[in-house]
Order: C-alpha cells, then sequence, then structure tokens
C-alpha cells in the first residue's frame, strides 16, 4: 500500500526510524508510561493519512479511541508499511496499525489483535479492460510490495506477471501510463483513488478476496493483547466503530 509518509513536511528516514533503542514493554510497562508507542504509514487514505501536518484516518481514530478507552495516550511514529513488521517483531513499537491484513506467514512474525475492519482485494482497470479475475488470464497485473495482495494475486490462475511497487499510487501511475494491464489494492483504497481521479478512465472491477484486517503487536504480548481486544470490542459494542467507519466511508465496514 503506500507512499513513505511525511511528517511536517519532510521524508521520515528509515535510520532515524530505527536509531531509537530497542525494548520490550509487557501491559505493566505500558501502563505505568501512560503511553502507547505506535506506528502506521500516514500515507494509506482513507486509512491512516497526512492533512497537512495533521495525521488522521479511519485507523487514526480507531486507535485513539482504543488508547482512550485503555486511558492511555498514543505516541505516533510514520514507518513505510513494508517495515513495520520487522520494527513490531524488534519491539521498536507497542503495535502497528496500517491495514495489515491477517496471514499464516505474517503470523509467524506478530501477534494479530480483533479485526477492526474487514475489505478485500478489488481490481481497477480501464472501462473495457480485465476487470475479473479470469479476464487477467495473460495479462500483467500490478500492486504494491509486501502485500497481501500480491499472495493473492499469485494465485489467481494464468495471470502473465505479477509486477510490484512501492505504493499504490506508483501502480495506479503505471496503470494510467498502459505499463500493466489491472491494479488489485484494497477495495476502499481503489475506490478512494478513482473517486480522486474520475477522468482517467479506470473502473473498478471484481473482488478478488476477503480480508480481515487487524492491529499487529510483537509475539506473546498476552496480557496487552487482552486489553487491546477487550477495548475492541466494547468499541464495538457500544457503537464507536460503526461511528467512526461511518464518518469515513458512509457505512459500517466492521466485520459482521
Amino acid at each position: 500500500m503506500r507512499l513513505l509518509a511525511k511528517l511536517f513536511g519532510a521524508v521520515i528516514p528509515l535510520s532515524i526510524i530505527f536509531s531509537a533503542p530497542v525494548y520490550a514493554r509487557d501491559w505493566n510497562a505500558i501502563q505505568k508510561s501512560g503511553t502507547i508507542k505506535a506506528a502506521t504509514e500516514g500515507a494509506f487514505a482513507p486509512f491512516n493519512y497526512y492533512e497537512g501536518t495533521k495525521l488522521t484516518g479511519y485507523e487514526v481514530d480507531v486507535a485513539e479511541a482504543l488508547a482512550k478507552k485503555l486511558e492511555l495516550k498514543l505516541e505516533w511514529k510514520a514507518v513505510p508499511f513494508d517495515a513495520q513488521l520487522a520494527a513490531v517483531k524488534q519491539d521498536r513499537f507497542d503495535f502497528a496499525i496500517a491495514s495489515h491484513g491477517y496471514t499464516k506467514e505474517r503470523a509467524k512474525a506478530v501477534d494479530f489483535a480483533s479485526p477492526h475492519y474487514c475489505t478485500g482485494g478489488m481490481i481497477a482497470a480501464p472501462k473495457d479492460g480485465a476487470l475479473t479475475a479470469e479476464s487477467l488470464k495473460g495479462k500483467t497485473v500490478g500492486m504494491q510490495l509486501a502485500t497481501s495482495y500480491f499472495d493473492a494475486a499469485k494465485k489467481i490462475p494464468d495471470v502473465k506477471e505479477v509486477k510490484t511497487y512501492k505504493a499504490d499510487p506508483d501502480a495506479f501511475s503505471a496503470l494510467k501510463a498502459k505499463k500493466i494491464d489491472a491494479w488489485i489494492s484494497d477495495k476502499f483504497t481503489v475506490m478512494e483513488t478513482l473517486s480522486k481521479n474520475p477522468d482517467a478512465g479506470i473502473v473498478t472491477g471484481e473482488q478478488v478476496f476477503v480480508e480481515r484486517v487487524s492491529l499487529i503487536m510483537r509475539k506473546n504480548n498476552k496480557e496487552f493483547m487482552e486489553k487491546v481486544n477487550q477495548a475492541l470490542a466494547d468499541l464495538t459494542k457500544d457503537g464507536t466503530l460503526k461511528s467512526i467507519s461511518e464518518k469515513y466511508f458512509k457505512s459500517d465496514i466492521t466485520c459482521k
């Protein structure tokens, strides 16, 4: 998914992100500090992105509501999506929330909380192009590097080639330039992108799989995971997640 996030107008180098000391914090340490150290990307609208210097989006609001429920504050860092699993695994952050779909491979490295929304991979292509999984036979498909969509695309029968890009906007640019035949990404990202580019001649196609999306944290941080999952359950029960969802999508995207 996504562009390298910007903070206060400057790109954050990985050397800065990963120069902080490594620490592993359990629930007691987090609660005592009063702060959750959280990572997101900041370039995946409408889920996590910048409006000027302000970090916002559905997942940012969800995390803020979760922290409030736990009576804690959030300390945010913008981290490239493809670096987040390693950062969490290395205890650089208490959790990352940046549209991580569950996969068995990812679950070997980190633990997944209860999902905060459900989505799926959607095809985007020219109006007269490959808009179904079946019509991708012999075609070249583009998507962001290190996403679950890459794994899903490789399973579509007879796709000629799967090209990866640093970020979704790069894949979309390649599609507009006719360097690829179709682009696959999160369905909400596809719809958001196309709504902002109505003259591109690109339309939405078939949804190719369903995905449950969760925040991630280091493995076996059991008490903190229990607290997070209970807070998410409470936010679901009291309608907070539904309200946040409707703010950004005009519909409830939480998992049913």
